[in-house]
């Protein structure tokens, strides 16, 4: 193995590396320490073929040689410790961000259970930050306009006559620096049922009607449908229907019995709620026939254009006749 090398014998000058010739040598040495292998004895040998080659190298050159290889050495390995760093350095984050924002004191996403009416107050707040930060609100998905002095570190929102179409809206804090900072919170407001509908409809017996009452109601109501004050017993053309935001009733080929007030009432925790539909069947009208009429015309109509035509000359003649008399009594 140290046989492949040639002796170095310093000559009056000294044996001196170049910056060519440095990084073949350290290269082809090893000098630097590798990572160790996972078995012993593998580890052992190359241990002592290491020692082998330093004292092969040792015994080639003088001992300022051997001092500059040293040198040479531990600036090479230096310089793969600084390069390692440097890597480290460059795929580190730009920036670390550690703010918390935290609103009414939370530091998680929450709901805010809240009633009809009533006004809420929303404080959002940076915690450990380094620095001034500018914070952003958003209702939904629209903006929320802040003042100048409600923005720094810590700002406010208030939403006051709360109603029945804030509920289920969030509001959202973010830092405007890193919007991926952000903390949300969910109003749950509470309101009894709202009812609505066409309370009065009119339709001819045998057609098919709808009665439709819309609810908004939180927590949400139990519904059912009462005819003239009694629950409605459902006959073979009844049907209902419920959804969260509705209860129909759906009547086909409507009878005279169906006649009279329907109440749809919805109950909650909260309150109850009813609206009455009038429902009013009239008798059966007399069905005219359209299309005969229209035919009919249409017939008559062909029929005096069809006589104007074959009798045009007489006619051309009676207007010719009618002007000559005029023209006489002109001249």
């Amino acid at each position: 193995m140290i046989s492949r090398f040639p002796r170095w014998r310093p000559t009056s000058g000294y044996f001196l590396l170049t910056a060519r010739s440095l990084p073949g040598i350290l290269s082809h040495f090893s000098l630097c320490p590798s990572a160790s292998p996972n078995k012993l004895n593998l580890k052992k040998k190359k241990k002592r073929k290491r020692t082998r080659v330093y004292a092969a190298i040792e015994s080639s050159l003088s001992r300022p040689d051997v001092n500059l290889l040293k040198m040479a050495w531990k600036i090479s390995c230096l310089m793969r410790m600084c390069r390692f760093l440097l890597l480290v350095i460059l795929f580190l984050p730009c920036e670390v961000t550690s703010s918390v924002l935290t609103v009414n004191d939370k530091t998680e996403n929450y709901i805010l259970d809240t009633w009809l009416g009533s006004q809420e107050s929303l404080k959002c707040a940076v915690k450990n930050h380094t620095r001034e930060e500018e914070l952003l609100w958003y209702r939904g998905e629209g903006t929320v306009d802040l003042k100048s002095g409600n923005k720094i570190n810590s700002s406010s929102v208030c939403v006051s006559s709360i109603s029945e179409n804030d509920h289920g809206i969030t509001f959202t804090c973010k830092l405007r620096r890193d919007q991926s900072v952000s903390i949300s919170v969910v109003l749950n407001v509470f309101f009894p049922p709202l009812l609505s509908g066409d309370d009065l409809q009119t339709v001819e017996e045998g057609s098919d009607v709808k009665l439709v009452c819309n609810v908004k109601s939180n927590p949400q109501a139990r519904m059912m449908w009462y005819k003239n004050s009694n629950i409605l017993n459902l006959e073979q053309n009844h049907q209902v229907q419920q959804t969260s935001e509705s209860l129909q009733l759906s009547i086909t080929k409507v009878k005279k019995s169906d006649n009279g007030t329907y109440s749809c009432i919805a109950n909650s925790s909260l309150q109850m709620e009813t609206k009455d539909f009038h429902l009013i069947v009239k008798d059966k009208g007399v069905a005219i026939p359209i299309e005969p009429i229209i035919a009919a015309c249409v017939v008559v109509f062909l029929t005096l254009c069809f006589g104007l035509i074959a009798r045009r000359k007489s006619i051309m003649k009676l207007c010719i006749k009618d002007e000559d008399p005029q023209r006489e009594t002109a001249l």
